[in-house]
């Protein structure tokens, strides 16, 4: 029997598996056949999808649990504009992510081949680079190529498309896979700048941590807990920085942080960007505070927050030298005391409605009781608006990476595709999904590419029958009762939906029911979701900033 020919899909996968990738995200598509059949002998799991959406969104929650780059391939034209939400929503979170697409062939270009179109044109302004491959003999650097700008600087998703000719053209003879074509280089920053930063924090009265998404990508989660241990002040966590200090560390805060921001006379920011989750880093920061901002990308630098020192480097890599200039102190300083006054009494407040028997049940009740039943080292994803937004005030990652919400880009439907590569990654650990009811309808079908491919998660509705956040804004602006397309039927049986694919399903009434429907749903060792009737009147536009 002769050898089986190699093709351009063999060079891809070929590269794949030489950066260790072990899967593929993807929904079938017949303008990328040649890459599924590289994947298949190079020994990458092909994991599908019934959406592209949630095979982007499956390469992004690859890429922020394991740090490793997430591929996803998806076919020609629809394919690709499905996948848009997916790469959109990596690109705001500075998701190493590279989405591979079939493309009609080359000798059809222009005569309205079957799903023809500019793709690198439609992807380039959500993606740090986007390319076209027309030649076999290019297409393993090309992959490569794409890998080095997704992993360098700040991270992101690349776009690499292959005209159907290509990746069926048989491999050359003596094609090779590149080697050594990029670096895992972390650069430090400025000595000089280093120091002054140093002496700042030294001499500050009020000063606070915030640890950003960059804190993660950079894996500086060993270094943040020594600046915690060394500086005694208050850390605050952002984004995807959630987990990187666990919660019952002595530094670690929450739901002060609005009170810390607006008393703080100096601020370190390590890899935080001041968007809207942080009011553009204006509202409610203190007059005449002191910015001290590290980022890996100088660009990102004192944008929307004027800064008073500018360090560009690997957020761990400056954490190392401030410890190394000797920023510490002896005794913890009295306003990291008040600061955690703060925390106490907010926490205080908040105990009645996490204690409530009422029902229907209340949101923080609701919260409270997946937060007691999970383990530890659980991994949960926030896929709603109000509801997450409550639920990220209750439950504090321990671990990090185990804290997923879209991020800054704010996409709704992002939970079955996480949970799924959440749940490949780390097999051994429970994964959550908190929804909204408006959140589950968007990629409900994924339940089936979980249940087939024997992927289990348990997903959990807060069901207000609305979209919350939404009716609850429109109706302050525009009178009760004023909030069209923000209605959503509450009896819907979501939890029957799941039944109906194979899963498990159950509705829940009352908060005494919570903790023993988490344990039927994950003693079923399937896909599960419980479907939780929430109290309406008490949810509003949440306070969560991430």
């Amino acid at each position: 029997m002769s050898e089986k020919p190699r093709h351009g899909g063999h060079l891809v996968a070929e590269v794949l598996a030489g950066e260790g990738i072990p899967n593929l995200f993807t929904l079938s598509g017949g303008h990328i056949a040649p890459i599924y059949d590289g994947c298949v002998d190079a020994g990458l799991r092909i994991v599908d999808f019934r959406h592209e959406q949630s095979a982007a969104h499956a390469a992004d929650a690859w890429a922020r649990v394991t740090l490793q780059t997430g591929v996803a391939a998806v076919t020609a034209g629809p394919g690709v504009t499905d996948a848009i939400t997916g790469i959109a929503n990596a690109m705001y979170a500075n998701s190493p992510v590279l989405v591979l697409s079939g493309k009609n062939p080359i000798v059809e270009f222009g005569m309205g081949s079957l799903q023809e179109m500019d793709q690198v044109a439609l992807v380039s302004s959500i993606t740090k680079w986007a390319a076209t491959c027309y030649d076999v003999r290019r297409l393993a650097d090309f992959t490569a190529t794409a890998l080095r700008h997704a992993t360098s600087g700040r991270k992101g998703p690349v776009f690499l498309d292959v005209p159907l000719d290509v990746q069926f053209s048989p491999a050359p003879s003596d094609a090779t896979v590149p080697r050594g074509y990029r670096t895992d280089a972390k650069p430090q920053g400025d000595p000089d700048l280093v120091a002054e930063a140093a002496r700042l924090l030294h001499d500050a009265e009020r000063p606070i941590v915030f640890a950003g998404a960059g804190v993660r990508w950079s894996g500086a989660h060993d270094a943040l807990a020594e600046l915690a241990r060394a500086l005694k002040v208050p850390v605050f966590l952002n984004s995807l920085g959630r987990g990187c200090l666990p919660p019952d560390d002595p530094c670690f805060f929450s739901g002060a942080r609005r009170f810390a921001l607006g008393k703080a006379d100096v601020v370190l920011a390590l890899g935080v960007d001041w968007h809207f989750r942080l009011g553009f880093g204006q509202r409610g920061v203190a007059d005449g505070v002191k910015v001290i901002q590290v980022d890996v990308d100088g660009v990102h630098i004192g944008r929307n927050r004027p800064i008073d020192i500018g360090i560009v480097g690997d957020p761990g890599r400056v954490i190392e030298q401030l410890l190394q200039s000797g920023a510490g102190v002896v005794e913890e300083p009295s306003w990291t005391g008040e600061v955690r006054a703060e925390e106490e009494r907010l926490l205080n407040e908040a105990k009645a409605g996490m204690e409530s028997d009422a029902v229907p049940i209340h949101p923080q009740r609701f919260a409270r009781e997946i937060r007691d039943f999970l383990d530890h080292d659980a991994i949960v994803v926030g896929d709603g608006g109000d509801i997450v937004g409550i639920t990220a005030s209750v439950i504090q990652a321990r671990y990090p990476g185990h804290w997923l919400d879209p991020g800054p880009f704010g996409t709704l439907g992002v939970g079955p595709g996480f949970a799924i590569a959440a749940k490949l990654a780390k097999p051994d650990k429970q994964v959550a999904i908190v929804y909204g009811d408006g959140s589950f309808g968007l990629n409900a079908m994924e339940y089936e590419s979980a249940l087939r491919q024997k992927i289990p998660f348990v997903g959990i509705i807060g069901n207000d029958g609305a979209w919350g956040q939404i009716k609850v804004a429109q109706e302050a602006l525009y009178g009760q009762g004023n909030a069209p397309a923000s209605e959503l039927d509450p009896e819907a049986p979501y939890h029957k939906i799941v039944e109906g694919l194979g899963g498990y399903g159950e509705k829940v009434t009352s908060p005494d029911q919570i903790k023993p429907a988490l344990q039927r749903a994950y003693d079923s060792s399937v896909a599960a979701c419980l479907n939780v009737m929430v109290d309406p009147t008490l949810m509003k536009r949440s306070s969560y900033l991430g």
